[in-house]
């Protein structure tokens, strides 16, 4: 159960909007730190006001350097699904710790890590895995073999998704660079995308189009099998399983971008969750278990094609620090022997049905959209089943929202277009609480006359 810290005698605030330590702390990090900020998806320039500095966190909570409380959704952008610091995850990480930092060199624990993945993830089942630092390594590294292993130049996105800021993927993407306007990235030239085909989410048939204009040349498709860059959007039944027939069709390999899904949906994945099974998964987040870990891997023949074994060459100083897989392989225990997924399911149900229920109530445009412990409040009317229609949404009404919310101790993405994540210390209590704050800030956008 979730631990409250405002049931103390203390009773902190719960008002997040940043108070004078954080804009103090701000207004310096301003100085020397580009936008204050060191990942774009942190700035507060969408939805107004400075960001609240983060002093500490465990459980389903955050306590701000200005000594509020607040119930996350963000999880550090997915990895929390046990709630920050778990205790049996932080005494892992000090264990390995005492050894020392880094070593690069090979050890025990990545051989058992790679087992352990390969014996869970349904993709890579009698394959292989290589571990990196971060999810953008895992989608560059995929893609690189993917062009290697073919001997293609043509890659397939999906508009709206965003698999890591790697030059050749910076294009029509989502997260960051949908919330600030960014059609692309200044410093990324016309030749590094000139092979990257977007098509729209959730449509197999531009997908089909695109083989069909470039015969031979199509090397992967990636994609998010549940979107969670341009806010979360699920996959229509059967897409999947299109994309799939038609890699297969086209000797190109699917490659499913799982960073954020991974473990986050199901133990297996989303992939395992819709029986879907990709040439290659990228791994991060819930693997890392809150550290910087991701992994990529499939089918073996495939991966035999990266070095030292193959052309494709790929490395990385950190890949597979004990620190990270220590980390990782204390969560994945965690994870297969409690099986938080039916009651995460639950929760999740709780939360977003009532959250919809809420704004019907006070006039309040809002699609909500859920799969597992990840979801979106879209603030529109209608269905989101692609970019398109997530950027149909009113984001000016979803920033007054978030300042509402964090008003009411409730930290959200700053951004319309991410997903929002549930932890297994999302408890009842937690739920209701939320749900108590929702209704206050639904009343106020109501009585302001927006919704």
């Amino acid at each position: 159960m979730a631990h409250d810290p405002s049931s103390t005698s203390e009773r902190p605030s719960r008002d997040g909007r940043a108070g004078a330590r954080s804009r103090q702390l701000f207004a310096a990090a301003q100085r020397r730190i580009p936008g204050g900020v060191n990942s774009p998806v942190r700035a507060f320039a969408s939805v107004g006001g400075e960001p609240p500095f983060i002093k500490s966190a465990r459980g389903a909570f955050l306590t701000t350097e200005d000594g509020a409380t607040l119930i996350d959704y963000v999880g550090s952008w997915g990895p929390a699904i046990l709630g920050h610091a778990h205790p049996e995850v932080v005494e892992a990480v000090t264990r390995a710790a005492q050894n020392g930092l880094s070593f690069g060199a090979c050890t025990a624990a990545e051989v058992e890590y790679a087992e352990r993945l390969c014996a869970v993830v349904p993709a890579l089942r009698g394959g292989m895995v290589r571990l990196v630092s971060s999810g953008t390594e895992a989608t560059m590294s995929a893609l690189r073999l993917a062009r290697g292993f073919t001997g293609r130049p043509k890659i397939i996105k999906a508009e709206g998704g965003y698999h890591g800021h790697a030059d050749m993927l910076l294009v029509a993407a989502g997260s960051g660079a949908a919330t600030l306007g960014i059609p692309g990235s200044a410093g990324v030239t016309a030749a590094a995308v000139a092979d990257t085909l977007t098509v729209p989410f959730n449509s197999a048939e531009a997908v089909a189009r695109a083989f069909e204009a470039h015969p031979g040349q199509i090397a992967a498709v990636i994609i998010e099998p549940i979107a969670g860059n341009m806010g979360c959007v699920p996959p229509r039944p059967g897409y999947l399983a299109a994309l799939r027939e038609l890699c297969s069709a086209a000797g190109a390999l699917l490659i499913l971008d799982e960073v954020m899904t991974g473990f986050r949906v199901a133990l297996g994945g989303a992939h395992g969750r819709y029986g879907v099974t990709p040439d290659l998964v990228c791994l991060g987040k819930i693997v890392g278990g809150g550290m910087p870990v991701g992994a990529y891997g499939g089918r073996e023949e495939v991966m035999r094609a990266i070095a030292p074994l193959g052309p494709v060459y790929q490395a990385g100083t950190l890949s597979g620090n004990p620190l990270g897989v220590a980390a990782g392989l204390t969560t994945l225990a965690i994870l297969e022997r409690s099986d938080p997924y039916p009651a995460l399911e639950r929760q999740s149900a709780a939360l977003v049905d009532g959250l919809a229920r809420l704004a019907a109530r006070h006039g309040v445009a809002l699609s909500a959209n859920r799969v597992g412990a990840m979801w979106t409040g879209f603030f529109r009317g209608g269905e989101v089943w692609d970019y398109s229609d997530a950027k149909g949404s009113d984001t000016a009404l979803f920033g007054r929202f978030h300042r509402e919310m964090l008003a009411r101790g409730v930290y959200l993405a700053p951004s319309q277009f991410e997903a929002a994540f549930l932890s297994i210390d999302h408890d009842d209590a937690v739920i209701a609480q939320t749900l108590a704050a929702a209704d206050e800030a639904f009343a106020a956008l109501a009585a302001a006359g927006e919704g």
